[in-house]
């Protein structure tokens, strides 16, 4: 078995036990110092601020799982090089609150040290996101607040 097949292997692990809740596992694929960093606009979303450690990262996964109930992935594309793992996934939140699903695209890319993920990066299409988690529309906040394009 290749490097890269066994790291697309490890990323997948880990992406099931967050999705089935077992943060525990999930983060024994980490090593201690993991690092995590997500493009997501923490004004809206301040838990998806910048993480460092299995402790901070284990804040962040608690807080989503304490409002969504219901968490699934597809990975349609994951790629490997070595110890860097790329993934496009299609994320389905079910939100405590309101039974609504959020449906979001992200890529992630994943580092891995000695068989562990060092590094995790996120990059959401966070326009799309804060209008399903808010439930609605943010066209006409943004063009209303007046932006100056000087």
């Amino acid at each position: 078995m290749t490097v890269e097949s066994l790291n697309k292997q490890r990323v997948m692990h880990l992406l099931d036990a967050f999705a089935r809740g077992d943060i525990e596992a999930a983060l024994s694929c980490c090593t201690d110092d993991v690092d995590f960093l997500t493009h997501a606009p923490i004004d809206v979303l301040p838990h998806m601020g910048p993480r460092h450690g299995k402790a901070e990262l284990r804040e962040l996964w608690q807080t989503v799982w304490s409002r969504y109930q219901d968490i699934r992935y597809k990975a349609p594309q994951i790629v490997a090089d070595g110890d860097d793992v790329a993934t496009y996934l299609h994320g389905y939140f079910t939100k405590r609150s309101s039974g609504r699903i959020v449906q979001f695209d992200m890529a992630v890319f994943y580092t891995f040290r000695n068989g562990q993920v060092a590094q995790i990066r996120e990059i959401i299409d966070s326009y799309d996101l804060v209008q399903q988690v808010l439930e609605r529309e943010i066209g006409p906040l943004i063009a209303g607040a007046g932006i100056d394009e000087g």
